[in-house]
């Protein structure tokens, strides 16, 4: 969790952005749908941090910790678990491990969000190979 404390004036304007589900004077709390189109743009490229000026938010109230800190663990949870990992598991979660098998469609699409993130990384590497050359 971030350091910064919001104030009741920065709380009431996250508050109001539609993309944000809940705010506290410490955490905020993103849509399901925004953490999908963040995804989905920054699997093209896209930098976090326009993201989320695109998408309303004040990037000095925000910190650009906190944008690093939440893509890290949104691609991270795409990653091992596809659409499913970027679902607000606090209220449905019991803490445990899923021990039940998986739908072919879960697993679809956990495997297309695996191949997706392994593309992205393959063409990082590729352009960092690229620059190393130079």
């Amino acid at each position: 969790m971030s350091k910064v404390i919001f104030n009741d004036k920065q709380i009431k304007l996250l508050a109001k952005n539609p993309n944000v589900l809940r705010v506290s004077d410490k955490a905020i709390t993103y849509s399901e749908e925004f953490k999908n189109r963040f995804i989905e743009e920054n699997s093209k490229g896209v930098l976090p941090r326009k993201i989320f000026e695109d998408n309303g938010f004040d990037i000095e109230i925000i910190g650009l910790k906190r944008i690093e800190q939440s893509a890290s663990r949104w691609r991270k949870k795409y990653a091992d678990m596809g659409v499913l990992g970027l679902k607000d598991s606090r209220t449905s979660n019991s803490g445990r491990p899923l021990l039940r098998e998986l739908t072919a469609q879960e697993e679809i699409e956990r495997l297309k969000s695996k191949i997706s993130l392994l593309e992205i990384e393959n063409e990082f590497l590729k352009k960092l190979d690229e620059i190393e050359r130079k």
